[in-house]
């Protein structure tokens, strides 16, 4: 147990885990020597030990690394070497990006054994910004779904309702951060991976701007619908991981040349210029109940921030045909000669979406990619007016975990595994940057969040404007209460 240092607002608190601490703030006691890279893994460590049987977050622990590489971070520190902006603090990476040296199944069992030689881009950035990787965190099966559970690990359940779901397919690294096991963590997201757990776990997680944060390695290198981004319990940490992966990459073509420095925390909160489009109705999308309760109080929170607000939303005509085309082609590229070979290894969601893409035509293909033209013409023409659109994220609070997905929502019957996230999927394929952000709680205590969205290649407004209505709000700070006692983690109220 620790104490707070002096300059903290909440020095008064004392015997705080550093588990419960911010990544702000063990990143600036790691740099000042209040607490060593070892001690704080150590934290961590023991309160994976003592949570994540409960909820299932971690599918492969590699303490020893882990101990190892904070032992050098450390004696990094002590010779004044030149420290990362991550120097110390504990990553947890989804089980779809690849570890050098540590398991990567990609939730397969066609992959149980898998040990690559290589590590994604956004794992070896924030290696080289100082992090300690601590291990891997459950996904489903290619990331296929909005729920995590797989044949391998099983399933992956929420901190604030171990019956209910954590969603997916950041699943993993979602209910790890909120459970205080962790302070940052990734994940992908292509149909709202990043952006649904995060929802459901009552931390933020950012889809960023196609080529923000390379995608790499990959067999698409102009494919835009996949991206690996940041997830951390507040706007400012998610920022401080941003800031570390962001950035091109020569191998990259959609990479954007935007310096990584400027997400550096603290993120400007200031929206009172901001124009901001508030459409909790977009496209006609059903809602259930409780979550368009929360939303209606948070869009009069959003009243009250300065900010020029008007209900507005932009034309979306075109999104699914073109969203729903090329990710049936990403299947069909990436798995349909596995599917060939070991089709007993598929979940039946994998299974169809790569044999829709092996089915597709060139006339399919084509007139996806006419509609999505269209569409991105469209966003840009709409955010000429708008800085920001504010949408809900979920339409849905975490459903039973034993299911592996909503069969309606706001009375409407979902016909597939996709209908229920076209929330998520239609702002996917404008490309524009998104995240999830807390937005409360419904009656039963189940966290609830809002989508964010800024124009093309406005991550930082997005930032900025998250970080406005995060303090406004405070919600991020309501740790599940089942694990409250030991500490709320982020200073504020609930």
């Amino acid at each position: 147990m620790i104490r707070r240092r002096p300059c903290d607002p909440g020095q008064a608190r004392r015997g705080i885990s550093l588990a419960d601490l911010t990544a702000v703030e063990l990143a600036g006691m790691l740099r000042h020597g209040e607490v060593s890279a070892r001690e704080v893994l150590q934290a961590h460590l023991d309160r994976i030990a003592e949570r994540d049987p409960a909820i299932n977050a971690v599918c492969t622990l590699s303490a020893e690394r882990a101990q190892e590489e904070a032992r050098r971070a450390d004696e990094r520190r002590a010779r004044g070497e030149r420290l990362g902006p991550l120097h110390g603090l504990p990553i947890l990476h989804k089980d779809l990006l690849d570890t050098a040296g540590v398991r990567t199944t990609y939730g397969s069992a066609a992959f149980r054994d898998h040990v690559p030689a290589e590590d994604s881009l956004i794992v070896a950035r924030a290696a080289a910004a100082g992090a300690v990787m601590v291990g891997k965190t459950n996904t489903p099966q290619f990331g296929t779904g909005g729920h995590t559970a797989n044949a391998l690990f099983g399933v992956t359940r929420n901190p604030y309702d171990p019956s209910r779901s954590a969603g997916g397919s950041s699943g993993g690294s979602a209910a790890a951060l909120a459970a205080r096991e962790i302070p940052l963590a990734t994940g992908t997201d292509m149909a709202g991976s990043l952006r649904i757990p995060a929802a459901f776990c009552n931390v933020v997680g950012m889809r960023p701007s196609p080529g923000l944060v390379p995608y790499l390695p990959t067999r698409m290198a102009w494919f835009p619908y996949v991206v690996s981004g940041p997830m951390a319990r507040t706007v400012d940490d998610l920022a401080l991981l941003l800031s570390a992966v962001a950035g091109p990459d020569p191998r990259a073509p959609i990479s954007v040349e935007a310096g990584p420095e400027r997400f550096a925390p603290p993120v400007n909160a200031a929206v009172s210029r901001l124009r901001v489009a508030w459409a909790p109705d977009i496209a006609g999308l059903p809602l259930d109940d409780d979550v368009r309760a929360v939303l209606d109080r948070l869009g009069r929170v959003i009243g009250g921030l300065g900010a020029e607000v008007t209900e507005d939303e932009p034309d979306l005509t075109g999104a699914d045909e073109a969203f729903l085309a090329w990710r049936a082609w990403y299947y069909a590229t990436n798995y349909g000669d596995l599917l060939a070979e070991r089709p007993e290894v598929f979940d039946e969601f994998s299974a169809a979406n790569t044999r829709a893409g092996l089915e597709l035509d060139v006339a399919t293909l084509s007139r996806a990619e006419i509609a999505r033209s269209a569409l991105i013409a469209r966003v840009a023409e709409f955010f000429g007016r708008y800085d920001v659109l504010v949408m809900p994220c979920v339409p849905v609070a975490p459903f039973d975990a034993e299911r592996w997905r909503p069969e309606t929502v706001g009375g409407a019957v979902m016909e597939s595994y996709l209908d229920w996230m076209r929330h998520l999927y239609l702002i996917t394929a404008t490309g524009l940057p998104a995240l999830s952000l807390p937005a409360g709680f419904t009656d039963a205590g189940l966290p609830v969040g809002v989508q964010i969205v800024a124009g093309p290649r406005c991550d930082l407004v997005a930032l900025r404007f998250a970080r406005a209505l995060e303090e406004a709000t405070r919600y991020a700070a309501r740790a599940p209460e089942a694990f409250a006692a030991t500490g709320a983690g982020v200073s504020g109220g609930g």
